[in-house]
């Protein structure tokens, strides 16, 4: 293991794990508590609702959002969680409206049936729709913050989601099967379609304080940039080497469908390589950072390391 990264084993490996436990919880009970006051519950549309927003998932996004927040301040609020949240709602529709039979056509998501194969398609497609929209009306509707921030993040979570962001990317990923990309071009496509909604999540986290200056700001997008590049690069060494049942998705899905990957133009050393380069371009974004923005370095470590 590199010497930048955080072994578990040691003390902030330790501080890194229970950071990361916490906010996982924090952000599980967020979730429950948003979804708690929603009409007919009886409905299969609700039911879809909660299976793919409450189905588990490393939470890498909120988490990433309250890592940003707290490597500004040590203060939070519940603009923060809302924030959170909402990444966490734009991510887990992508992922119904990804594994749909006119998209990827997947039959497994973190080891479960996906939404339109427990459900149907079409209430698939409405559950997406309802996440999507449930996103930007928990920032809206938020107590805490004032107009100007809320309107700063509902703004950077509708260009990181549409067609400059992931949906964009989702379009070019579509049009990329059997067809040669060259890395630039995937390197682009990926900036949208993973890249985008990542870096979201660290500047609405950063945002959500309503005391991050211009400098930090400007630090973080460099850092998110190269965690958001590095997810997707491991994503692909992963469709290659894990396994099904490690995954909780069809592994070899990207080879089945003859999309062009990190692994296929790089081969797998040289994409681990390119996965570790990123990880040391997000550590040394973060120089301008004391200890407060540890938990960031700890989850560009973990985005390397993950079996899943």
């Amino acid at each position: 293991m590199p010497a930048d990264h955080s072994s578990p084993s040691t003390p902030q490996g330790n501080a890194f794990l229970h950071f990361f436990s916490e906010h996982q919880a924090r952000i599980e009970q967020a979730l429950n508590s948003s979804l708690e006051q929603r009409p007919h519950q009886q409905l299969n549309l609700h039911q879809a609702i909660r299976y793919s927003l409450l189905s588990g998932g490393k939470r890498v996004r909120p988490v990433l959002a309250y890592a940003a927040a707290a490597a500004i301040t040590s203060t939070t609020n519940e603009l923060i969680d809302r924030a959170a949240c909402a990444v966490e709602c734009i991510h887990a529709y992508s992922l119904i409206h990804d594994d749909l039979p006119a998209m990827d056509d997947d039959d497994l998501r973190r080891g479960q049936p996906t939404c339109h194969k427990q459900f149907d398609e079409a209430t698939a497609i409405l559950a997406g729709d309802a996440l999507q929209t449930l996103a930007f009306e928990l920032i809206a509707d938020c107590d805490s913050g004032d107009d100007a921030s809320k309107l700063q993040l509902i703004s950077t979570l509708a260009r990181a989601s549409g067609d400059k962001g992931m949906v964009a990317g989702q379009a070019i990923d579509i049009a990329a099967v059997d067809s040669e990309l060259q890395l630039d071009q995937l390197e682009q496509m990926h900036n949208h379609k993973t890249g985008a909604l990542i870096s979201a999540s660290v500047r609405m986290g950063a945002l959500a304080t309503g005391c991050a200056t211009e400098q930090q700001l400007h630090a973080l997008e460099q850092y998110a940039a190269a965690v958001g590049l590095a997810f997707q690069v491991q994503d692909d060494i992963l469709d290659v080497i894990a396994d099904t049942e490690t995954l909780g998705k069809q592994q070899g899905a990207d080879q089945a469908l003859n999309k062009p990957t990190y692994v296929s133009l790089l081969g797998l050393e040289g994409a681990r390589q390119k996965a570790e380069a990123l990880h040391q371009q997000a550590l040394q974004a973060l120089k301008p950072f004391d200890h407060s923005a540890d938990p960031l370095r700890g989850l560009s470590a973990y985005i390397v390391e993950r079996s899943h």
